[in-house]
């Protein structure tokens, strides 16, 4: 690809989408990631960047509008970057996200499948249960900009509750009242990190204020002035996090008034919820995508079923009743604390919990001589490491369930088990997020022989997440990113730098100087901030 082409308008006629959203065109032959485009619309597209394999630049002017296009509603729309589907209608969102699982399935896993059907949203606004506002001087307090540590003050989000925006402006007013310094990232200072609020299906609020720091004056007006403007406040909690990182939460909690924790019913079970626990964000759909689950598991009653990547119990709850028994693992202790305490809240005894690594949980299973019916994994976006599916399929269970929330990730997994023998019956995708880049998938694989050599792996640019293939990201891949984000120019030697201070194990003596004494140069912190958003992107910390 020319890189005199950088920086110049080209007309271009979308025809895909990618993994994020983004319009897919064709230029010489490459691919052109064309941010605001949508199928079918021939555009007027400014060539942001050029790349040795891709391009990507953003629409300036619509030629010939697709039907699908509207005007985004959200006055935050250009700034914030979470939702990227707003310009279109919420039919070509779905359609756009099943083909995304369905080009990973065939391109990185090379499976022969459609996707069933896309189960979208009754109600794809305000569906959000857990709220988490960045804060920075201003005080501004809102959203990250795409690709950026840079806050746009957002007065409300149409993925949140009403009852947070009323919380998150409260808070605001406190700020400014009281001049209470907001945390400052590079240079550590200042009090207030993030504003938390998380909601249940009975409109109630739990409020949390994550601080650099034990305390914050006028506690007491702060409380008082949240009490005022949400009136199903039942909280408020403040977390202490001290850690000169871009972690959320923090290490311990106080209460400052109220309870601190929520209850929310799911499936018809009920879930304590702390300011930490993990548990899903659009309740309605969760129902959705764990009865999708539950129908593929076909329990009778007799079945072992074992449950991966359990957090705080949901998705193996949720089944008890129709399973013999339930052995969840976790490797958060936290998490598995909750889950006990679940099963004994809602009365279920055929239910245990283990503490430990995936991999190393069913292994310990397999040597104990355990063999489960029924095998459900759930895990992060990364997908399964290769010993846990050679372990997984070692316990020869009669059905697998798959919930992912990655296509690219699962398709990779998928790809791994056929090479194990199991064949994959069965896709359907959820939309958990609507006008986000995310989507949920629930595959159903079986035991049954396959001819390994007829899986076909092909890989494409514009079809796969590169969150997927997370260990192998290169410091060309990650430099691209940077540059595409940020507009930024970055060295291996800080890329390097920025792996060190994250626990990134690096070969031996790369990048170091060649002799003992000199000095090198220290990555600038505008620099390290975005080399730690690349990383973060392709999951490597």
């Amino acid at each position: 690809m020319d890189r005199m082409m950088e920086h110049t308008i080209q007309t271009l006629t979308v025809d895909a989408y990618s993994s994020d959203g983004a319009g897919v065109a064709r230029l010489d032959g490459a691919a052109v990631f064309v941010a605001g485009g949508l199928r079918g619309e021939t555009c007027r597209v400014y060539l942001d960047k050029v790349g040795r394999t891709a391009v990507w630049g953003h629409v300036v002017e619509v030629l010939t509008p697709s039907p699908n296009r509207l005007t985004p509603d959200c006055p935050y729309d250009a700034q914030c970057g979470g939702c990227r589907f707003r310009h279109m209608t919420y039919a070509e969102e779905l359609s756009a996200k099943r083909q995304r699982v369905e080009d990973a399935l065939r391109r990185i896993g090379g499976l022969d499948l459609s996707v069933e059907e896309i189960l979208g949203a009754a109600h794809p606004e305000r569906y959000r249960n857990k709220a988490q506002f960045p804060v920075c001087p201003g005080p501004r307090i809102g959203f990250y900009q795409a690709g950026t540590h840079t806050v746009t003050d957002v007065a409300d989000c149409l993925l949140q509750s009403e009852a947070a925006a009323r919380l998150r402006t409260a808070a605001k007013e406190w700020m400014t009242a009281f001049r209470i310094p907001a945390y400052q990232e590079k240079s550590g200072k200042g009090l207030v990190r993030h504003v938390y609020v998380r909601t249940n299906r009975r409109g109630q609020s739990l409020f949390c204020l994550l601080v650099n720091g034990t305390s914050v004056p006028h506690e007491e007006e702060l409380v008082q002035a949240l009490r005022r403007a949400e009136p199903g406040l039942i909280g408020v909690v403040l977390g202490v996090n001290e850690k000169r990182s871009n972690v959320i939460l923090g290490d311990s909690y106080r209460t400052l008034w109220g309870n601190d924790f929520l209850d929310d019913t799911l499936c018809g079970l009920t879930f304590r919820l702390s300011v930490p626990s993990f548990y899903q964000v659009n309740p309605e759909q969760t129902e959705i995508l764990y009865g999708k689950a539950a129908e593929f598991a076909a329990l009778t009653g007799t079945e072992t079923v074992l449950d991966l990547y359990c957090g705080i119990g949901t998705i193996g709850l949720t089944m008890a009743g129709k399973a013999r028994s339930i052995i969840g693992a976790e490797v958060v202790p936290e998490a598995i604390r909750d889950a006990q305490a679940n099963a004994q809240r809602n009365g279920i005894t055929n239910a245990r919990f283990l503490c430990g690594d995936a991999g190393e949980a069913a292994r310990r299973l397999a040597q104990e001589g355990l063999r489960p019916d029924v095998v459900c994994v759930d895990p992060p976006r990364k997908g399964l490491r290769e010993d846990v599916v050679e372990t997984v399929a070692s316990m020869a269970p009669q059905r697998i369930v798959y919930v992912s929330c990655d296509p690219a990730t699962l398709a990779r997994d998928l790809a791994r088990f056929a090479q194990c023998g199991y064949s994959t019956q069965k896709a359907v995708a959820v939309d958990m997020f609507p006008r986000t880049a995310h989507v949920e998938t629930v595959v159903l694989l079986s035991k049954g022989e396959i001819d390994s050599k007829k899986v076909r792996v092909e890989f494409s640019l514009e079809d796969m997440d590169m969150s997927g293939f997370q260990n192998d990201a290169t410091y060309g891949q990650i430099k691209e990113r940077v540059l595409q984000q940020t507009g930024l120019k970055v060295s291996s030697l800080y890329i390097a730098q920025v792996k060190q201070k994250y626990g990134i194990i690096e070969r031996e003596n790369y990048n170091k100087p060649k002799s003992e004494n000199a000095k090198q140069p220290k990555c600038p912190p505008e620099k390290e901030a975005a080399i730690t958003e690349a990383l973060k992107f392709f999951g490597m910390i």
